[in-house]
C-alpha cells in the first residue's frame, strides 16, 4: 500500500444488500436488455447457435497463459475483489484472472460461465479504492447479463471481418453490429455506475477514469481541468466537431474517458447515488415483477432527455431546425384557423350587420 492510501481515512461502504442490476443500468441499456430478457428461451438459442465458439477452450486459454486470483495469488486484488462483491451482495465469485498487459483494462467474457480479466497494468496502476471500483465495474457486467451479449458481440465483429468480402452479408451484419456496439457503450456507463456502488467513492472511480485517459501517474494530472476537458469535448467546438465525434464513437464500443466521467458525474448530481446508498433500490426478488413497456419507455425518455440537454453543436443545430420546424407549422396552422373563422363570418355576412337588422 502507498503512502497516499495509507493517509486516507478509512471508507464504510454500506451493503447493498439484495440489490438489482436494474439499480445501476443506464436505461437505454435497461431496455435493450428487458426488450431481450423477454423473448423466452433466446439465452439458449443464443448459445445454442454460437456453440461452435469453443467457452472452455477460451478459458483455457486464460488458465494455461494467465493467473486466476484467489487468496494465495495476487491477495490483494482477491481482497478487493471480495469486498466489491460483498457490497454489491454478490455470493458467488466468478473466475477472476490477471493477464499481462501494460494498459489498464478489464472484462467480462463467456456465455455459460462469464468469467473476469483485468490486466497487469491495472494491478500495478490502480490504489485500492481505484481497483475496488474496476472489479466492480466488471462484476456489474456479470450481474447485468452484459457478458453473453458482449461475447456475441466480439463473434459477430469477427465474423463480419471475415466475411467481408460478401457485400450483402456484410453490410446486414455491419448494421446489427452499429446496433449493438450502441447499446455496449451504454452498457459501459452502467457498469461505471456497479463500480461506483462497490468502492462507494466518487473520487476514486474519477482517477480511475483520468488514469485510463493518461496512465497510472496523477501527480501531473488536475482534477478540475479533466472534467473541464469533458465539458468542452460534450459541447466544444462546431459542426465539423461534431461530426468528428460521430465517427469518433460510431464503431467503438466504450465511449472515451472524458465522456464517462461527464456521464457518471451527472448520475451522482442526480440524486440518483445518493438514493440507492440510503437504501431506496430496486431488490432482485422483485425484478420479475419490473415491466419491458416501462424499460423501453424509460429508454425513450433517456434518449430524448440527452437530444434536449445536449451541448453538442450539431444536435444543438438540429433542435433549432425542429424548433423552427415546429413555429412553421404552429403558424400555419394559426393562419388556417384564421382564413377558416374568416370565411365563416363572410358566409355569415358581417358580424355587425347582422346585429343591426333587428332594430
Amino acid at each position: 500500500m502507498t503512502t497516499d492510501e495509507e493517509s486516507r481515512p478509512v471508507r464504510r461502504r454500506v451493503t447493498l444488500t439484495g440489490i438489482s442490476s436494474r439499480a445501476w443500468e443506464h436505461p437505454a441499456d435497461r431496455g435493450a436488455l428487458s426488450a431481450l430478457r423477454e423473448l423466452r428461451g433466446f439465452d439458449d438459442v443464443v448459445k445454442t447457435f454460437f456453440g461452435m465458439w469453443n467457452e472452455r477452450g477460451f478459458r483455457l486459454s486464460y488458465l494455461a497463459g494467465s493467473i486466476r486470483v484467489d487468496h494465495r495469488q495476487y491477495p490483494r486484488v482477491y481482497q478487493r475483489y471480495t469486498e466489491a462483491a460483498s457490497t454489491l451482495d454478490i455470493a458467488e465469485l466468478p473466475e477472476l484472472y490477471v493477464t499481462q498487459s501494460p494498459i489498464i483494462n478489464g472484462s467480462a467474457i463467456g456465455l455459460d460461465r462469464p468469467f473476469i480479466v483485468i490486466t497487469t497494468g491495472a494491478v500495478e496502476k490502480l490504489d485500492d479504492d481505484e481497483l475496488r471500483a474496476v472489479l466492480g465495474h466488471e462484476l456489474g457486467h456479470v450481474r447485468s447479463g452484459h457478458a453473453v451479449y458482449k461475447t456475441i458481440m466480439m463473434i459477430l465483429t469477427s465474423w463480419a471481418a471475415n466475411i467481408s468480402w460478401i457485400p450483402v452479408g456484410a453490410i446486414a451484419l455491419r448494421a446489427i453490429i452499429a446496433g449493438m456496439l450502441e447499446w455496449w457503450r451504454k452498457a459501459e456507463l452502467s457498469a461505471d455506475r456497479a463500480g461506483l456502488l462497490a468502492g462507494q467513492d466518487p473520487a476514486a472511480s474519477l482517477r480511475l477514469l483520468m488514469k485510463l485517459a493518461g496512465g497510472g501517474d496523477l501527480s501531473q494530472i488536475d482534477t478540475t481541468a479533466f472534467l473541464e476537458q469533458a465539458a468542452e469535448y460534450e459541447g466544444g467546438g462546431d459542426i465539423r466537431d461534431s461530426i468528428h465525434k460521430l465517427g469518433m464513437t460510431a464503431w467503438s464500443t466504450h465511449p472515451f474517458p472524458v465522456a464517462r466521467a461527464a456521464e457518471l458525474r451527472k448520475w451522482v448530481d442526480s440524486g440518483a447515488y445518493a438514493q440507492i446508498l440510503g437504501g431506496d433500490y430496486p431488490r432482485r426478488d422483485s425484478d420479475g415483477d419490473s415491466s419491458v413497456t416501462e424499460d423501453v419507455k424509460a429508454a425513450a425518455k433517456s434518449y430524448r432527455e440527452d437530444f434536449a440537454n445536449s451541448q453538442d453543436p450539431l444536435v444543438g443545430l438540429l433542435r433549432r431546425v425542429g424548433d423552427g420546424a415546429a413555429d412553421m407549422a404552429g403558424s400555419a396552422a394559426g393562419r388556417a384557423m384564421n382564413w377558416a373563422s374568416d370565411a365563416r363570418r363572410r358566409g355569415r355576412g358581417d358580424g355587425n350587420g347582422g346585429d343591426s337588422e333587428a332594430g
